[in-house]
């Protein structure tokens, strides 16, 4: 999910925490929770950070070893250690760090719901999880928490209630969401008179609750996109990934290599220029304008030497200026 989000859930979850008779009997104890439970909302996105190594390096590792099982039981102690000392060991561990580990833990699982995913299996394996059920900006899930902090900073109700009751609601809200993720999916394949049992099909959620984003994969590693509006399905673009041996060489290049760990639909396009290649990787899951904004690019010479490369979010005009400057 995006940082607003986590923020306010981290704040939902403190004011759950009213629940908790050793949190609502003490303000301080509550007010620990609550700085506790903000931190921890946002602490696996600390790898953040790695942009100062570069976009590559920051594509590759976010949400990885950051969003792991070994992370979240780091995260938990760090930040529970570290209120400990601010008030000098007289926070009760136990009731303080279950709600640091409750907001650790839902960042990392509401993440797994959105198209990006995370490596939440790490160490078991490395695979990305990706659900592909809420849209890293769900209007629902934001608009209630924020009503419910607003609420609970006015004393209209019992946070306790008032709590209970948003996260009775929002565990429903995923649940209806996953039910209507599947049915979205069977939707398309009656839809869609060209599919085959070959073909590879994902749906990806929308800011919209009613649209949905579509992928197809053919046989022969064609992408076809499109999107499902009103129950009718269009599709709007076809992505045909070159075969030619700059696409190869380019796999050997580090930034690339980091575009295509985090995602298995990428597709390459080859222009050629006096100088030399330009090959451009896209991730055809993210269309928008008819454009694909996140990818990796590297231009190479004609030994295939690389001259300069791009990995990250950009649109075609930004990209073009950010690439002539590689090449002049």
């Amino acid at each position: 999910m995006d940082t607003g989000t986590h923020l306010v859930m981290g704040i939902g979850l403190a004011g759950l925490a009213a629940v908790d008779p050793v949190v609502a009997a003490n303000p301080s104890i509550h007010m620990a929770v609550l700085i506790g439970t903000v931190v921890g909302s946002q602490a696996p996105d600390f790898d953040t950070f790695l942009r100062l190594k570069g976009n590559a390096s920051y594509i590759r590792n976010h949400r990885g070893i950051s969003h792991s099982l070994p992370a979240i039981a780091i995260w938990t102690i760090l930040i529970t250690g570290l209120l400990q000392l601010f008030y000098r060991g007289s926070l009760p561990w136990l009731h303080v760090g279950g709600w640091v580990l409750l907001s650790v833990c839902v960042h990392v699982l509401t993440d797994l719901f959105n198209a990006y995913g995370t490596q939440a299996m790490r160490p078991f394996t490395d695979k990305w999880i990706s659900w592909n059920i809420i849209h890293i900006f769900d209007p629902v899930i934001f608009a209630t928490h924020v009503g419910a902090i607003v609420l609970w900073a006015i004393g209209a109700a019992s946070p306790a209630l008032l709590f209970s009751l948003l996260y009775a609601f929002t565990a429903v809200y995923f649940i209806w969401r996953t039910v209507a993720q599947r049915a979205t999916m069977r939707a398309v394949s009656k839809l869609d008179p060209y599919r085959k049992p070959t073909d590879a099909t994902i749906v990806i959620p929308t800011i919209s609750l009613a649209n949905w984003n579509i992928v197809k994969r053919t046989e022969d590693g064609t992408f076809h996109i499109g999107d499902l509006r009103g129950g009718n399905l269009r599709w709007l673009d076809k992505a045909t990934c070159s075969d030619h041996p700059a696409v190869a060489k380019s796999q050997n290049d580090p930034a690339i290599r980091s575009f295509l760990y985090f995602t298995k639909f990428a597709c390459a396009d080859v222009k050629e220029h006096e100088w030399g290649y330009e090959v451009r990787w896209s991730d055809v899951r993210y269309r928008h304008r008819k454009q694909y904004p996140f990818v990796g690019v590297l231009l190479m010479d004609r030994e295939y030497k690389t001259v300069g490369s791009y990995v990250g979010w950009l649109s075609d005009e930004r990209l073009t200026k950010r690439l002539r400057m590689n090449t002049y």
